[in-house]
């Protein structure tokens, strides 16, 4: 008979995600500090900056869909395919990530120790990120404990940028009196790193009982859980719903980050008050985690799917009356502020759908391709990252944007380019996003209950 899953625990429900907000913490040392350490720190040319910045991010695009892949396609390691992983690489990560702002020796070698440090460092941190999501859908039995161990994710995984925000500079200046000012973003780098081992063993533990790792079982299962190219192949191309939530993905993400990069332009050159955008920052954050926190609440009443196309709808009307209002700074700050937890909502709910479109995969095709699928995600986020500065480039280009023209003599032609940047395309994309899901993503609720048992029914 098919083991029936562990109930999850308590700790489980209340400190999962402690991994994620210790990888916001880390990650977020690149995010901030990265581009400025190649120019201002290790004094690289804007061009060569860009082109080290390039290479490393274009190569973890490339990668994205290679780590799930791996941990499917790779024989089970000692505590269970997915779980193992939280502890295999992460306390290599904070190692490499450092390297990644030294600058060691002059020229080409410094540009190549760098490089090669921050695609390392990124592989090494690949696997196990996709492992913990991997772990949503091994530990949960149904779907409200899919969106149960999602909503607690992203509620830390926000709570870590609201810490970043205040933690991240002073840490960082504490750090330099130590090591010394050039080291500063290197000793940072590592710190957070290590608070991201720490967290994501603590995952590993709180996971024990919910993956087999008996290994007489898993010798005799190996043959049958591991999943060949043409089995991924399949998982994602008669997977309809898959690739649905894949496009529709984007739109998540375009909310973070082009809406992220272009803030500092609407509070210059729109509301004409710089001192706003901090406001902006400190309340979206908030409600970033107001939002992750209640999702379960919402979900569990309407669906994760139902919750997520409606939650895209709302966020795009929310944007869309925000840019008639462009001119009140504060009105703007409530309304996107108010986007930022629809956000928080889409973050959590969106692993809990793709943890549905594994157990669709399993159903239709009778192969579990769950870290390939949950790996998946990486590919939004990579193609986000990648085209947020074409798409806020090409409205400001459009709106004859240039950095000599003073704030106040802004015409109202700038003005509603960046507004067009900041609200109507990622509003734009929401709604498509909406839209797909409908179409795509016809997988209710009953219906993964229902795969399920069948899905057991044939391990019994």
């Amino acid at each position: 008979m098919a083991k029936e899953k562990k109930q999850l625990s308590k700790s489980l429900r209340t400190f999962f995600g402690v991994g994620d907000f210790g990888f916001n913490l880390m990650s977020n040392v690149e995010t901030y500090y990265f581009n400025f350490f190649l120019t201002n720190v290790a004094a690289f040319s804007v061009g060569v900056a860009g082109i080290i910045s390039s290479i490393a991010s274009l190569t973890d695009a490339c990668l994205s869909w290679v780590y799930g892949a791996i941990l499917n396609s790779a024989k089970p390691k000692k505590w269970g395919r997915y779980r193992s992983w939280l502890v295999m690489l992460p306390w290599i990560v904070p190692i490499l990530y450092a390297f990644q702002f030294l600058k060691i020796g002059d020229g080409l070698l410094s540009a190549v120790i760098i490089t090669v440090a921050a695609v390392a460092s990124h592989v090494c941190w690949n696997f196990p990120y996709v492992a913990n999501v991997s772990m949503i859908n091994v530990a949960a039995s149904n779907p409200d404990d899919r969106i149960a161990l999602s909503s607690i994710r992203a509620f830390w995984n926000n709570l870590g940028s609201v810490l970043f925000s205040y933690l991240g500079l002073p840490l960082a200046t504490i750090l330099g009196g130590i090591v010394g000012e050039k080291n500063q973003y290197a000793a940072l780098a590592f710190v957070l790193g290590c608070v991201m081992v720490a967290g994501y063993f603590a995952h590993f533990k709180m996971l024990d009982g919910y993956e087999e790792t008996d290994a007489v079982s898993t010798a005799k299962k190996a043959p049958a859980q591991k999943t060949s190219a043409g089995d991924m192949v399949k998982a994602l191309f008669a997977n309809p719903p898959l690739l649905a939530l894949l496009v529709a993905d984007l739109a998540k993400w375009m909310i973070k980050f082009v809406v992220a990069g272009t803030a500092m332009y609407y509070f210059t050159y729109v509301a004409q008050n710089v001192g706003m955008q901090a406001t902006y920052i400190l309340i979206a954050n908030i409600a970033g985690i107001i939002g992750a926190y209640i999702s379960k609440v919402i979900a569990q009443k309407l669906s994760t799917r139902n919750t997520t196309i409606l939650t895209f709808f709302v966020m795009a009307a929310v944007m869309i009356v925000a840019y008639f209002l462009r001119a009140n700074g504060m009105v703007v700050i409530i309304l996107m502020s108010l986007s930022q937890l629809g956000y928080g909502i889409a973050y959590a709910c969106t692993p809990a759908l793709y943890a549905d479109a594994v157990v669709y995969s399993e159903w239709k095709t009778k192969k579990n391709a769950t870290g390939f699928i949950m790996g998946l995600q990486n590919i939004p986020l990579k193609v986000a990252v990648l085209t947020k500065a074409i798409i806020i480039s090409a409205c400001l280009a459009a709106a004859n944007f240039s950095a000599d023209i003073d704030p106040a003599q802004a015409t109202e032609e700038l003005k509603s380019g960046i507004g067009v940047a900041f609200m109507i395309v990622p509003a734009a994309a929401l709604i498509v996003g909406a839209l797909l899901l409908i179409v795509g993503f016809r997988i209710t609720r009953e219906d993964v209950t229902r795969f399920q048992k069948e899905i057991d029914s044939r391990k019994a």
